[in-house]
C-alpha cells in the first residue's frame, strides 16, 4: 500500500532541494522531519512542511503509524521559471530567473509489517461458562 504526495511551484530552486535528498532518502520519513527540523536553509523548511503533510495523509488514508513508513520515492523536478530583469550597464537588461520546483513523494508501509488479520472468536457451547475459577480444597 502507497499515498502519493505531489506539490507544485514551491519558491526554492530545485538545486538547492535537491541538496538534502541523499541524506534524507536513507531515513524514515518521521525521522527526517527531526533531521530537517534543525537545518535553517529556505529548502529545509520547505522539504519539511512537504513531508509533514505526505506523512500526514498517508496516516489518514492507510491508517498506519508514522514509524512503519518508508520512502518509496522522493524526486525534485523543475517546475515553472519566472523571468525577470535588472537594469545592466549601458542600457543592457539583465535576466534574473526565480525558479520553482516540484516535490514528489510516494510513501509505502514497510513490508517488514504484516497486516493485521481479524481474530477468530470461538464459539461457547450451551451451558458451559467461558472461564471457570476453582478453588481446589480451599472451601471455608
Amino acid at each position: 500500500m502507497e499515498t502519493k504526495a505531489y506539490f507544485i511551484n514551491l519558491p526554492v530552486s530545485p538545486k538547492k532541494a535537491r541538496f538534502y535528498l541523499p541524506a534524507i532518502k536513507k531515513l524514515k520519513p518521521a525521522e527526517s522531519l527531526e533531521f530537517l527540523m534543525y537545518e535553517n536553509t529556505d529548502a529545509s523548511e520547505i522539504l519539511y512542511k512537504a513531508i509533514k503533510t505526505a506523512i500526514s495523509s498517508a496516516r489518514q488514508i492507510l491508517k498506519v503509524e508514522d514509524n512503519l513508513l518508508n520512502f518509496k520515492l522522493l524526486s525534485v523536478e523543475q517546475g515553472q521559471k519566472l523571468k525577470r530583469y535588472r537594469p545592466g550597464s549601458r542600457g543592457n537588461a539583465k535576466p534574473i530567473n526565480r525558479r520553482m520546483s516540484h516535490i514528489k513523494i510516494i510513501l509505502e508501509v514497510s513490508k517488514s509489517v504484516k497486516t493485521v488479520k481479524s481474530v477468530e472468536t470461538k464459539k461457547l457451547e450451551v451451558g458451559k461458562p467461558a472461564f471457570v475459577k476453582t478453588t481446589a480444597g480451599k472451601e471455608k
